[in-house]
């Protein structure tokens, strides 16, 4: 009996290992000569990243009728789905997405916790990537980046230490911070579409010093001026798109020179009002734009063609501009997701084609979602609304006037934070805490404020659950305010009644699409709660490499064969 039960333990054994070599995963067994036992490494040659701008979880549900068989519905159908990923940090923007992802952690280690905030050191306001030490390289201007405000390593910078900085790093997007923090401090490159009067891929004298052969070959191919020489119209009858509002309604908002935000779209007789270039990415066809550029990149650059392992990065950026101007619940959002969906299927083909289908492995999730328009929720009865930025100051001025005589003891407000003017307070001989404590206590009051704590706080108290504990992992003691605040759900601080945002801390924000496939994954879905945090040492399991050096999340387990 036992020598039945040892025999069929063998078979198992040896019947997953040839199993999972026909699925491109890391180890083979083999038996040396003298009888030891030896492990080959394998993998995929190619890990591709897709990072869908301001995707919520439910558009692959809401659209899913309206999907083909090759994109979304390929990855759902032959990878593996996680529905209940989670981002589990405030605040919600894309340069903090996309870091989080790649690094494996939150704000509070990796230092990104916004688009833009204030330098306490500075006192002035700077962007997530910008950096003077560089030039653009492709244009005159737009260039001036790096990652240097990332203060971690991502999962691509431990794919090149792992490989003895072999095997190239690639990322791509229309947004400059989508491009750059995905692939980290080692990238070989990262192309972005400044826009305005440049209608080419650029990128930035931190990668190197000119553009490769075949990205000069791709932006003489006059690629955005062909698609801003077409109509934007509904790729099916609009009356079929019964998932999302009329067309014409009071949610939206209308392109400049335009009457109304209703289909079709002139694009060759928009552009001129909308900033030339940039109404591209305002259309679904900057998605398209990003797609032709990342196969002209597997192409340009042999990627998956060697024996290291390549990366390539691919946010698309449409959906954010988009659902910023129309909404979650309009028809052109939905015509750029059964559009999107074409792009990934044409993706998903083409990585077929030239690397192998066993010879990739991708994930595809989002940089954070979107709340409704607050004006419809409004109108639904829900409870939603706006934060007048105006009264808010006037609210703040007032509470520093009458507890300390001053209106000068604010320096900054914004992306939920309140900075203190450190000097004028020492200079009248008050205590930082108190006036922390007393802004908290009192704003408190204010009708949009549903909670507010101080720095001090953060720093000495440990929150375990619910939206102040997401609140801390956003928290970064070095770059972040002294006073933080969180408005009550679906309500928008500082925004336009038409169309509409994101930056909170609550599922409608923080729920986001998640799906591995290929090389190394195995098929099925799950319910169970993971945090965005989760990918990057997942990915490091499936390359077999050493976590990022802040990496705070756990591999998702069930995801790997």
């Amino acid at each position: 009996m036992k020598k039945t039960l040892l025999l069929l333990c063998l078979l198992s054994l040896f019947t997953q290992c040839d199993t999972n070599h026909s699925k491109g995963l890391r180890t083979n067994f083999t038996i040396s000569n003298n009888g030891t036992e030896n492990t080959e490494k394998t993998g995929p040659k190619l890990m591709v990243g897709i990072v869908v701008d301001q995707m919520r979880y439910d558009y692959l549900v809401t659209f899913y009728n309206k999907y083909g068989k090759g994109g979304f519905k390929r990855l759902m159908r032959e990878g593996y789905h996680l529905k209940n990923v989670h981002f589990n940090y405030i605040p919600t923007y894309t340069a903090v997405g996309h870091a989080s992802i790649y690094t494996g952690t939150v704000p509070a280690n990796h230092g990104i916790i916004g688009n833009d905030w204030y330098d306490k050191s500075l006192q002035k306001e700077i962007y997530c990537v910008d950096d003077a030490r560089y030039q653009t390289v492709g244009a005159k201007t737009g260039g001036e980046k790096s990652p240097h405000r990332m203060v971690t390593t991502t999962v691509t910078d431990q794919l090149k230490l792992a490989q003895n900085m072999r095997g190239k790093i690639i990322g791509i997007s229309l947004k400059d911070r989508a491009a750059i923090l995905p692939v980290g401090h080692t990238a070989d490159a990262a192309y972005w579409f400044p826009g305005k009067d440049h209608g080419g891929f650029v990128t930035s004298t931190f990668y190197r010093e000119q553009l490769p052969q075949w990205v000069l070959d791709f932006n003489a191919s006059d690629k955005a001026n062909t698609y801003l020489s077409q109509r934007w119209e509904t790729l099916y009858d609009i009356d079929s798109y019964t998932e999302t509002l009329p067309d014409n309604n009071p949610y939206e908002t209308a392109f400049k020179g335009k009457d109304s935000p209703t289909f079709p779209y002139d694009l060759a007789q928009l552009r001129k009002d909308n900033d030339n270039f940039d109404l591209l990415k305002n259309t679904p066809f900057g998605n398209s734009i990003v797609t032709d550029f990342s196969l002209a990149a597997i192409h340009g650059e042999n990627l998956g063609k060697t024996e290291a392992t390549d990366f390539l990065s691919i946010s698309y950026s449409s959906t954010d501009y988009i659902g910023h101007e129309f909404g979650v619940s309009s028809k052109e959002l939905e015509d750029t997701y059964i559009r999107l969906d074409k792009e990934l299927a044409r993706l998903l083909e083409s990585l077929d084609r030239e690397v192998g289908q066993d010879n990739y492995t991708v994930f595809l999730t989002a940089d954070h979602a979107v709340s409704h328009v607050p004006s419809y929720l409004q109108s639904l009865k829900i409870p939603a609304g706006y934060v007048n930025k105006e009264a808010f100051a006037a609210a703040l001025n007032r509470i520093m006037k009458t507890h300390f005589n001053s209106t000068e003891l604010i320096e900054n407000v914004s992306n939920y934070q309140i900075f203190l003017n450190k000097k004028k307070i020492r200079a009248l001989g008050l205590d930082q805490h108190k006036v922390a404590q007393t802004i908290v206590d009192e704003i408190i009051q204010y009708k949009d404020v549903y909670k507010a704590v101080t720095a001090h706080t953060l720093q000495n108290t440990h929150f375990d659950r619910g939206i102040l504990q997401i609140l801390q992992n956003g928290y970064n003691q070095k770059r972040s305010g002294d006073v933080l605040l969180v408005p009550y759900p679906g309500t928008t601080p500082f925004y336009a009644l038409t169309g509409t945002t994101h930056g909170s801390g609550y599922n409608y924000d923080t729920h986001v699409p998640l799906i591995f496939y290929g090389a190394g994954v195995g098929k099925g879905h799950s319910n169970h709660y993971y945090s965005i945090t989760d990918i990057a040492p997942t990915l490091s399991r499936i390359l077999d490499i050493t976590y990022p050096n802040g990496c705070t999340g756990r591999p998702i387990a069930e995801v790997l064969n």
